[in-house]
């Protein structure tokens, strides 16, 4: 057996799946280590695997001691967990508005901070800590009747959104024993962005201040609808600082090119799945190891669940082919030959029943 992301020892592992040999077997088993923090890049063209080997990892977590797994799911792919024999929550999220800080929340409003209503927006803000504390501070704030109007307006627009409340999700709820999943899947990007932003923090600071006992695992699947709004700093800073407070962080993209260049280069554990996009293969070749030989277009696996693992902590590539979940896949592609009626749920081709063995995202 092999662990990947550390050398040797018997600490907390997961299994993530088999060798790939070159008849198509099954080789020898492979894991993951758990045990550490890591900084985590799944990448593939959607429908190579990506979601899956999300769900896999997500599984090997709630089986892990120590760990709290946090999923963003942005697409409903891990809802099916709440109906499974596992310890998983779904949530709707709700998070408080000064979980949000003042930059922040001029992002997520698209204001700018030095003008106008985002001045405003600024420093209400900076004074309150609920949104009907902010709506009604800018109500009463001596400014131009246009600049108010303006600032009032957007501040209605985030109270629309419905997820900003006095309570919000407790970071007890986020570093529980379980899986938490937070279903971001109604939600328009802006106040999804909001929401992970107020996770991603409250996930550093918990375990900055040593207010949790377990190590925070955020997997967050489409990741690169989060990293040029409001969640971009909180994300930039697990990445490139979660290690030493104990925060894990792995990002989950069909599009690695869209993902900043700091979240791949702080990688130490690379899953590729398929891809064919010449600028996300030149994303990964940017930031390409000394010990992998060769290119990484012609290392990329061909088939579905198949995936180049780059383990910088080892500094070893490994070709592996994921292993089966133990729960369901909200992320499979749906098919109308799948769908039933009079005409059966088969699909076929070619006159023949088509078998899928192993289908994800």
């Amino acid at each position: 057996m092999v662990v990947i992301g550390r050398d040797g020892g018997d600490r907390a592992t997961t299994r993530l799946g088999h060798y790939r040999a070159r008849d198509g077997s099954c080789g020898a088993a492979v894991d993951l280590d758990v045990d550490r923090p890591h900084v985590g890049l799944v990448v593939g063209k959607r429908g190579s695997g990506k979601t899956y080997t999300l769900g896999v990892l997500a599984e090997g977590l709630l089986d892990a001691e120590g760990v709290a797994p946090v999923v963003a799911d942005p697409m409903g792919a891990f809802t099916p967990l709440d109906t499974a024999d596992v310890s998983a929550t779904v949530v709707d999220p709700s998070v408080r508005a000064d979980a949000l800080d003042p930059r922040q929340w001029c992002t997520v409003l698209g204001l700018d901070p030095e003008q106008g209503a985002g001045a405003l927006v600024w420093r209400a803000a900076s004074e309150c800590a609920t949104l009907d504390e902010m709506r009604s501070w800018v109500t009463d704030a001596d400014a131009a009747a246009s600049t108010g109007r303006a600032a009032a307006n957007h501040l209605a627009l985030a109270a629309s959104w419905d997820v900003f409340d006095p309570a919000g999700i407790e970071t007890g709820t986020l570093c529980s024993d379980g899986l938490t999943v937070l279903d971001l899947s109604g939600l328009a990007s802006r106040p999804a962005g909001a929401v992970l932003a107020a996770v991603a923090t409250a996930l550093y600071d918990a375990r900055l201040a040593d207010r949790t006992s377990r190590l925070p695992w955020l997997l967050v699947d489409e990741a690169h609808a989060f990293t040029d709004g409001v969640a971009q700093r909180p994300l930039r800073r697990l990445v490139t600082r979660g290690r030493q407070p104990g925060v894990s962080c792995v990002l989950a993209t069909q599009r690695p090119s869209a993902v900043p260049s700091t979240a791949v280069s702080q990688t130490d554990l690379l899953v590729a799945h398929r891809l064919t996009s010449t600028a996300d293969i030149d994303a990964l070749q940017a930031a390409q190891p000394t010990y992998l030989d060769g290119d990484f277009a012609t290392r990329l696996p061909e088939a579905t669940g198949d995936a180049l693992v780059v383990d910088d902590g080892t500094e070893f590539v490994h070709h592996v082919t994921v292993r089966e979940r133990r729960t369901p896949h909200g992320g499979e592609t749906p098919r109308a030959s799948d769908l039933g009626g009079d005409r059966g749920s088969k699909a076929r081709v070619n006159g023949e029943s088509e078998t899928r063995e192993w289908t994800g995202n």
